[in-house]
Formats: C-alpha cells, structure tokens, sequence
C-alpha cells in the first residue's frame, strides 16, 4: 500500500479536515520536536507542552504553508520559536529546574562526552546554517533519510545532497570549534544520528493531536499563551523578511548608478564626519583591509557602513574597533593587559564578501592581539517582548538614510533590532542577551530624558525600562548568567 507523503496527509487535513491524516503526521514528527524543545528548556513536562504547542500551530496553518516547504524543518524552526517564548515566559524558574536537570543529565547520562558538551549549543549552531544546509542536516541525521531519500525531499541531485550535508557539517565544526569543542565532521554527524533525537514520551503524539484538533476551551491558559505568543512571532518574521526583500530590489534597483561614480582615492572622510553623503561618495572603493591609528584623535569617534560589505570608523577606540570587527553576533569582550585603552584607531574593510572576517585577521596581525572564546558569569540585562506585545515598530523607511540623533531622541529609519541592541550596551555598559526572538529590518524611535546624554548621568535598568515598555513594548530584565565572552589580549 503507497504510504502518504507529509504533502499529501497535509493536504487531507487542511482541504477535508482528516484528523487522521494530522494524527499520522504527528506521529512521524513527534520525536523531532520534543527533542529540540527538551534541549532548550531541559524539562520533560515543559518539553510536551511545547510540543502540544507547536502541533497546534500547525493544525492553524496547516493550509497556508507553502508547497515547498519541508514540514521537518517547518517544526523544528516552529519548536526552537515557541521553546524560546517559553523561555522568556518563565526564565527564574526555568533557569533553577534546567540546571538541575543539565548537572543530573550530564553525570547519569551515558552519552559520549561531545554530545554533552553539543547539546547545549546545537539549537544555536542550527540556527546560524543556512536554511538548505539546515534542512538537510535535519533529514539526514535527525530524520535519519539516506542521502538518496535527502535528495528526493530537498528535489536536488544526490550528489547535492551530500554536498550540503557535508558543507554544514564543516560550519557546524567551525562554530563548535571556536567554542572549545574539537571534534571531527565525521564524529558530529555520527553523534547527531545517535542523539539529537530522543523517544517522546508513549501517548505524545495522540495528546498533542488531541489539543490541536480541540476546540479552544480545552486548551489550558499557559499552552494558548505559547501558540499566541509564537504566532506573533513567525508572523513578524514573515513581515521583516518581506521588508528585506524589498530591501534587496531597491539596492539592485540603485546599482547601476552607484556603479558609473567614480572612485577618488581621499583621505578626506579620516578628517570629516561619516555621514551617508561621505559613504555614499566612496562607492567602489578598490578592495582593501586595513587598520591605522587615528589621523585626527581630536574628533568625536564615528562608525559607519557602505555598499556590499564595506566597514570603516574614524578615531575610534580598541572597543569599538573590535565590536565592530565581530559584529553584534559577537561575544561581549574581556580586555587583558589594559588594551581597551590606547589611542583611536581609523580602519576600512571593503571585499566582496568576508571583509568582517578579514577585518579581524587585520585587526590581530597590525596590533599583535589574539582573541579566545571563555565562558564567564557575569551580569546581564536581557531584552524581552514586554506582557502587552511590541509596538512602535513600523515598514523600514529606506530613503531616510543612516540613524538620526536628536536631543534626547534615536530614529533608526531601516535596521535590525540588533542595533538596539549595540546601542543598550553602550548607554547601560552591560552585556545585552536579546530574547525577543525579532529578526529582520524594520524603522524605530526612543526618546528619553536629554539629561541621560551626560556621562555622569544615572543610566540603570531601572529608569530606561519604562520608555522602552512604552514605546516598543520591550523589556529589560538584569540578571547573572553564564555568558560566552571574547577574551582579547596580547599575542605570544
């Protein structure tokens, strides 16, 4: 008998309302999203109930995915999604019940040592793949899918397959790698096909259809704030995504008339502000990375950003030169042996691709550092999704240029919210670990007391989170968590 493609049980569900149909696919499925819940938030009890919560979602949106999507990689990306609003729902209590679960795991388990030290990483390394290498990842080790049945799923040849499969791996050793965890591709992939998936427990798969297919006055209170709260989410996703395609046609839109400007080798924006005119004026510089001290120490420091991938600031310090280099994907940084200090620095990076990766190789070999990545526990503040939801944040306006400062107001007409981000941790001089779980570009205000500019002004938690409640809906939470951190110091 022609088993049923997920496609096809898909379609039954959606187009005739065969619970059946949705009950097989839960049944396949389960085990792939319990793990990647059970990994995040480490609590058997807490696992299901994402778990119930994702399969809900898919009950909801069962008929407007895409013909082309991969339900694998639908749940997984759809459990990481719901498991992280969990997370920031409950993060006290959570955090006291996942360490005890993480010590107990880790003594009783009997899992190889690199699983132990993957697991806590693996969501964030998936996360940071490619969506094609992410897919193929999860049929061939978490699905287990020969690279034959990988290639008929993804519509690409064999050869295709293991082509992604093994290029993923790769990244998937880089980032492990610069975390401390040496390990072959070969050792990743066997020790993802023994242990990223776990059997959820007996009955999972029947309770989580049931409350999917339930009407909403059965479903308990905390389950229906985690299916709303990651809805908004994915449907937030969906708009930004939007916004940066639109993004994309205008900037090709542009380059034909950028392309006929003409480089003139200056010096002139080391001596002047970074503005968008200046940037604009330096369109197709020739490809260069490099690293000087300050031609004018007696200016204020200024970042900024061009076409493609170019980088370049003027008089600025270490710090910044650094956070810059590694982007606000980087860790918060640890300074040995005083190098925070020291005279301002002018850079430039300008390849077709890689110019942050080559900035850093510059950045070590001109000024004799090394960096090295360290777990530390420090304070924190974290960014959450406020109780009532976001707000104030509109269609990225991408004729308004680069952020606009005012007195005692931020625009920031066309950016990601990782620039708030940069910005909070420059105003509270703390390491922000963002939860809002809000990607893409969009354009955002603060405005705050004038008086708060001044260096010696209170700049705590506690005065800044009430504007930021009220005019974005977001949240800032201080506490004390292990955090990964560069540490940067001097070359042997």
């Amino acid at each position: 008998m022609h088993e049923l493609s997920d496609r096809e049980l898909l379609a039954n569900y959606s187009r005739h309302g065969t619970e059946s149909a949705f009950a097989e696919l839960a049944r396949r499925h389960v085990d792939l999203v319990y793990s990647a819940a059970l990994r995040q938030v480490g609590v058997a009890a807490h696992s299901e109930e994402i778990t119930q919560a994702v399969f809900m979602i898919l009950a909801q949106k069962a008929a407007r995915l895409r013909p082309d999507t991969l339900l694998e990689a639908w749940l997984y990306q759809t459990a990481r999604l719901t498991a992280q609003g969990f997370l920031r729902s409950e993060r006290r209590r959570q955090r006291r019940e996942q360490e005890a679960y993480m010590e107990s795991n880790l003594h009783e388990s009997s899992a190889p040592p690199v699983w132990n030290q993957l697991a806590p990483l693996l969501e964030n390394a998936m996360a940071r793949l490619p969506r094609t290498d992410r897919e193929a990842v999860l049929l061939r080790y978490f699905k287990g899918r020969n690279f034959s049945e990988v290639a008929t799923a993804m519509k690409i040849t064999e050869a295709a397959a293991q082509s992604r499969v093994h290029r993923a791996l790769r990244k998937l050793q880089k980032y492990l790698r610069q975390r401390g965890i040496d390990s072959t591709t070969s050792a990743i992939g066997a020790t993802l096909s023994t242990h990223a998936i776990q059997t959820a427990p007996l009955g999972l798969a029947k309770s989580a259809c049931n409350v999917a297919l339930a009407k909403s006055a059965t479903i308990s209170v905390s389950t229906s704030t985690l299916v709303k709260g990651t809805l908004k989410i994915m449907a937030w996703t969906k708009m930004k995504t939007a916004a940066v395609t639109g993004a994309a046609v205008l900037l090709l839109a542009g380059t034909a008339t950028i392309q006929e400007s003409r480089w003139h080798q200056t010096d002139s924006w080391r001596t002047k502000g970074i503005d968008h005119q200046t940037i604009t004026g330096l369109a197709n510089p020739p490809s260069q990375v490099w690293v000087k001290p300050a031609k004018n120490t007696h200016l204020p420091n200024q970042l900024g950003s061009g076409t493609n991938e170019m980088l370049l600031g003027r008089n600025v310090s270490l710090t910044w030169l650094m956070r810059d280099a590694y982007g606000k994907t980087q860790p918060w940084m640890i300074f040995k042996e005083g190098l925070a200090d020291g005279p301002g620095y002018d850079f430039m990076a300008n390849l077709s691709s890689g110019s942050r990766e080559a900035l850093q190789r510059e950045i070590n070999r001109t000024l004799g550092i090394s960096v090295r990545h360290q777990v530390v526990e420090t304070n924190v503040v974290l960014l959450q999704i406020g109780p009532g939801g976001v707000r104030g944040l509109e269609s990225p306006d991408f004729t308004a240029g680069d952020m606009r400062v005012e007195a005692g107001k931020i625009t920031w007409p066309a950016k990601p919210l990782t620039t708030l981000d940069v910005f909070l941790e420059g105003f509270l001089d703390l390491p922000i670990v963002d939860q809002t779980g809000l990607t893409g570009t969009c354009k955002y205000a603060i405005s705050w007391d004038e008086n708060w500019w001044r260096e010696d002004a209170d700049r705590s938690v506690l005065k800044l989170n009430p504007v930021l409640l009220d005019q974005l809906g977001l949240q800032l939470v201080s506490t004390n968590l292990p955090i990964e951190m560069l540490v940067v110091e001097k070359a042997r």
